[in-house]
C-alpha cells in the first residue's frame, strides 16, 4: 500500500464522520455521544446479551459497561442475568428506552434521506452502490483468521457445518468415517495447523494443513459460511496455510475435491495449483492438485503472496 491509499482512507473518514453527524455529543439530536447512541439501538426492542453487543460492536469489556451504566442511569435500560444461564448478562429497553428508539429510528431515517435527497437518480443509484460495496469490503477487512484448537467449540462448529453441507452437495452424501484423516491430533503443531475465520467474534470459516511427509502438506477442511461468501476470506485462508506450511519447512503442498464443489476448484487454480494424478483414496475425490515450490516464495527478491495483514 502506497501514501496515497492512506490518505484516501483517511480523506474518507473525514467526510462521512462530518456529514452523518458523528462529531458532536448531540448524535441526531438525541442530547448523547454516537456511542450511546448507537448501543441503545443495538440492544432493540428485543434486548440483547452483552458479550453481543461487545462483538457486535467492537467494543472492549471496560467501555461497553461504562455507556450501559450510562443508559441505566438515565433509565433507558435495565441489566440481568439471562434466566437460563446465570453466566450471561441481559440488557433490555426500559419503556423510556423504548420510545427512545424509536425516536432513533426516525431521525435516522431523517438523515439517510437527507443524504438522498439533493442527489440525481443517477447520483442516488451511484452513491448507494458505492455504499454496499464499502460495507460489503469494510466488513470483510474485519474477518481475522487466527489459529485454533482443532478441538475448541468454535472449531467443532465449522468443520460440523462443512460437514453438513458436503452431505448436500455430494451426489452420494458424505460420511467423515469414509474420507481421508484430518482429526484433531494430526492438525495441531508440529504435525499440523487448524484456522478460525471470526467476523464479529463469530466463527465463519476454516482451513486446516496436515503435514504427510517431508516437506510435503496437505490442505484439509477448507470452508467459509454461506453467509460470509463472497469477501474473500476462501483466499484468505489459503494465503494463510501457505504461510504457515513454509514455516512449517514445506515446500509442497497438496490437496483434492469433489467435482462438485466448483468453486473450491476454481479457487486452487487460480493460486497455481495444478492438477495431478490421484495421491490418495478418498472416495469422494474426483481432482487432486499439487502446488510446489513455496520455499522459493520467501527467498530474497522474491514477493510472497501471504496472509495479510
Amino acid at each position: 500500500m502506497d501514501t496515497e491509499q492512506f490518505r484516501q482512507v483517511r480523506r474518507f473518514n473525514r467526510v462521512v464522520t462530518e456529514r452523518i453527524g458523528v462529531l458532536s455529543d448531540n448524535y441526531l439530536g438525541s442530547g448523547r455521544p454516537l456511542g450511546e447512541a448507537r448501543l441503545l439501538f443495538e440492544i432493540g426492542r428485543g434486548g440483547a446479551n452483552v458479550r453481543d453487543l461487545r462483538a457486535r460492536l467492537s467494543l472492549d469489556s471496560g467501555y461497553l459497561s461504562r455507556l450501559l451504566r450510562s443508559l441505566e442511569r438515565q433509565g433507558l435500560a435495565t441489566s440481568q442475568r439471562a434466566a437460563d444461564d446465570a453466566r450471561v448478562r441481559r440488557v433490555a429497553l426500559t419503556p423510556k428506552g423504548r420510545k427512545e428508539w424509536s425516536l432513533l429510528d426516525r431521525r435516522s431515517q431523517d438523515l439517510a434521506i437527507s443524504l438522498l435527497a439533493p442527489l440525481g437518480d443517477r447520483q442516488r443509484e451511484r452513491l448507494l452502490a458505492a455504499m454496499e460495496e464499502v460495507e460489503r469490503l469494510m466488513r470483510a477487512s474485519s474477518v481475522a483468521i487466527e489459529a485454533a484448537d482443532p478441538g475448541s467449540a468454535d472449531a467443532r462448529l465449522c468443520v460440523e457445518a462443512y460437514f453438513h453441507e458436503l452431505e448436500e452437495r455430494f451426489e452420494t452424501g458424505f460420511d467423515p468415517a469414509r474420507s481421508t484423516s484430518a482429526d484433531p491430533g494430526e492438525l495441531v503443531p508440529p504435525a499440523g495447523i487448524f484456522l478460525v475465520a471470526r467476523l464479529d467474534g463469530q466463527p465463519v470459516g476454516c482451513g486446516a494443513l496436515k503435514v504427510t511427509g517431508r516437506r510435503v502438506g496437505e490442505i484439509k477442511r477448507m470452508w467459509v459460511a454461506p453467509s460470509a461468501r463472497g469477501m474473500g476470506i476462501a483466499q484468505r485462508l489459503l494465503e494463510a496455510l501457505e504461510k504457515h506450511a513454509v514455516e512449517f519447512g514445506l515446500d509442497v503442498l497438496q490437496l483434492d475435491t469433489n467435482r462438485s464443489l466448483d468453486e473450491a476448484r476454481a479457487l486452487y487454480a487460480r493460486n497455481g495449483y495444478a492438477e495431478i494424478p490421484p495421491y490418495n483414496t478418498n472416495p469422494y475425490a474426483h481432482h487432486w492438485y499439487e502446488k510446489r515450490g513455496l520455499r522459493r516464495r520467501t527467498s530474497p527478491g522474491s514477493k510472497w503472496v501471504g496472509m495479510r495483514p
